[in-house]
């Protein structure tokens, strides 16, 4: 099964239970338990879960799992408590904050190693509005999500860069040898107000 098999049906179901394991775990420090109703998430994905501010939008916490090492709706309840009390730019978010937090759900397809016979070329490969970037090189490593390079207006060759910084790095890094460029796509499912109505959301590049 692809990303392309998961509907807006299946993503509210992940943004509710998003919600849920954030509530349940800031309430009393529980995981929920849950066996999900499609057997799509049952699948391993990758999946990452972000909480923005409302209604300014301002990022409050985005943790996830780049690779598929675990069912989608399991590691949804883990990245969204990650999400609220783990992102080490933010405070844990506190029990009065949900009601002020919008929750967004990126269920992501399998890394894939750009490959290209001149790193020149890369800028090329990336697709602003369809592709996310995973950047590794030894110890450093860093992703940035797709909706990440639209809401900056950034090029390629920006992205680049910026996952470059996000992974510890210095502008530029894509272009050595013993830096590995990975590109993967995202469906994004998220709350248009806190607790109201899911939609997904369609990124335009330009």
């Amino acid at each position: 099964m692809k990303i392309d098999d998961i509907g807006i049906e299946q993503g509210a179901y992940l943004v509710r239970l998003a919600r849920r394991a954030i509530e349940a775990y800031l309430l009393d420090g529980s995981k929920i338990k849950v066996e999900p109703p499609y057997e799509i998430l049952k699948r391993n994905f990758g999946v990452f879960v972000t909480l923005n501010k409302y209604p300014g939008g301002e990022l409050r916490g985005c943790i996830g799992y780049p690779e598929p090492i675990l069912p989608l709706y399991t590691a949804t309840i883990e990245a969204a408590i990650a999400a609220a009390v783990e992102d080490p730019r933010f405070p844990p978010l506190r029990v009065g904050e949900l009601g002020s937090v919008v929750v967004e759900v990126s269920v992501l397809s399998p890394l894939e190693k750009i490959i290209v016979d001149s790193r020149q070329k890369l800028p090329e490969e990336v697709i602003v509005g369809k592709h996310g970037l995973m950047i590794r090189s030894g110890w450093f490593g860093g992703l940035l999500l797709p909706q990440v390079a639209v809401e900056y207006k950034w090029n390629s060759r920006e992205f680049l860069d910026q996952t470059c910084i996000k992974a510890g790095m210095q502008p530029g890094c894509w272009l050595r040898e013993d830096v590995d460029v990975y590109r993967f796509s995202a469906r994004i499912f998220k709350e248009r107000t806190p607790t109201g109505e899911i939609v997904e959301e369609m990124l335009e590049g330009y």
